[in-house]
C-alpha cells in the first residue's frame, strides 16, 4: 500500500468531495486507469460559488479533485481556466510519479464542467 502524503484528504474528511443535485454545469470524464472524475460548479454573475467533485478512483485521484476543487472555488470561469495539471503536481497535492494522468483527469473534467457552462449561457 503506498504511503498517505501529508497532503493528501480523506474523502470523508473533504468538504469538495459529493455530488450535487441542481448545479448550473457538471461534467465527468474517465481516464485512462479507468478512474470517473465528476465535477459540480455552482456560478453566479461568472463567479464560481460552489464546486465539488465526484470520483470512484484513487487516493491520488480524490486529492487531485480536492486539489482542483479548492482552486476552482471563488474564481471566475475564464479565471480557473489558468487551473494547470503542472501546478497541481508542483504543488504536491498530486503525486507526479503515478500521478500525471490523475492531475489531468481532475483538470480536464473541469474545463469540461466550465466549458458546460459557457456553452449553455
Amino acid at each position: 500500500m503506498a504511503e498517505r502524503s501529508e497532503n493528501m484528504i480523506p474523502h470523508v474528511e473533504d468538504p469538495y468531495f459529493g455530488q450535487m443535485n441542481d448545479p448550473t454545469a457538471a461534467a465527468n470524464l474517465t481516464g485512462p486507469c479507468g478512474d470517473t472524475m465528476e465535477v459540480y460548479l455552482v456560478v453566479r454573475n461568472e463567479v464560481i460559488e460552489d464546486v465539488k467533485y465526484h470520483t470512484d478512483g484513487c487516493e491520488n485521484i480524490r486529492s487531485c479533485g480536492h486539489a482542483v476543487a479548492r482552486r476552482a472555488l471563488g474564481r471566475s470561469v475564464t479565471d480557473a481556466l489558468s487551473i494547470s495539471a503542472g501546478e497541481l503536481i508542483r504543488s504536491g497535492e498530486c503525486r507526479p510519479e503515478e500521478g500525471r494522468h490523475c492531475a489531468i483527469l481532475a483538470v480536464s473534467t473541469l474545463y469540461r464542467a466550465i466549458a458546460d457552462y459557457l456553452l449553455a449561457s
